[in-house]
């Protein structure tokens, strides 16, 4: 693994520098949109909604959609003005009970590696942590953004796990249940009856991805049956770029012309010098 993020954990006179690893990988399985006949993936093209021009790299700013359907414009230099951290430390704020952070407001989640001079401070603070059944409340700035998170242990590591703003999470607002409703005393007899039946420990073990492991096999059974498309080598993309840079090309002679500037002829490339080969004697 390749550590993503260096800094250091700060609580009061401590500091621990780390380094910061994904703790979890997504294996979903992922399909790519392709032509059915040759098997030629589909692209898509950047092209504005309104004027239904190609729009290049240089042109496409960030927008701010409003709640009335308006657009806002924002500059590279608005958004140079936007607080923003780059500090490198993961600043401990409190230490807080483990069950009054509410697992709906966990996101991802990262291992925190010790530098081999720290060893010790984070031995004190992973101990500390497991000791007391707290987490610690912290702010860490990644990706420029300033964000809360927790340290936990787990399996002997301390683990931060970023937090979703409380703001971010909805609030559920069903009609058809009222607060009125409550299992009758037989019903909810029943339900610990089925409960005690079903009871039993968690097990990873018990459980696997029936979905991937069945969309593998259909992928194997089709290849090994020679059912693969033959895609273009990666010679005969080539036509592709030329094609894209002319695209570019076009756009900025485009942007000149409605700027009232004069478009330059294209330059000729210099004639090549023919060398004459020696003959061997």
């Amino acid at each position: 693994m390749r550590p993503i993020w260096k800094g250091a954990v700060s609580f009061g006179l401590v500091n621990v520098p780390v380094r910061l690893y994904s703790a979890t990988e997504n294996h979903d399985i992922s399909f790519r949109q392709v032509h059915r006949t040759d098997g030629g993936r589909i692209k898509y093209q950047r092209v504005c909604s309104i004027d239904g021009e190609l729009v290049s790299y240089d042109d496409i700013a960030k927008g701010y959609e409003t709640e009335d359907g308006d657009m806002v414009v924002l500059t590279d230099a608005d958004l140079a003005d936007l607080p923003s951290r780059t500090s490198k430390e993961i600043a401990v704020e409190k230490f807080v009970p483990q069950d009054q952070i509410d697992p709906m407001l966990l996101d991802k989640s990262y291992y925190l590696e010790p530098d081999k001079a720290a060893a010790k401070p984070y031995v004190l603070l992973r101990d500390a942590l497991e000791s007391e059944q707290r987490m610690a409340l912290v702010t860490v700035s990644l990706r420029t953004r300033m964000t809360m998170a927790v340290l936990r242990v787990r399996d002997g590591v301390i683990v931060m796990q970023t937090m979703l703003w409380p703001d971010e999470v909805r609030s559920p607002d069903f009609a058809s249940l009222g607060e009125d409703q409550h299992a009758t005393d037989k019903e909810l007899a029943m339900a610990h009856l089925l409960v005690d039946q079903l009871a039993g420990d968690y097990d990873p073990e018990e459980y696997e991805d029936d979905y991937a492991q069945a969309v593998e096999a259909l992928v194997k059974a089709k290849v090994e049956g020679g059912e693969v498309k033959d895609l273009p080598k990666p010679a005969e993309e080539t036509g592709e770029v030329v094609d894209l840079l002319a695209a570019l090309a076009k756009s900025v002679e485009k942007a000149k012309a409605s700027r009232g500037e004069s478009v330059a002829e294209p330059e000729k490339a210099p004639a090549k010098k023919v060398v004459a080969k020696k003959k061997a004697g």
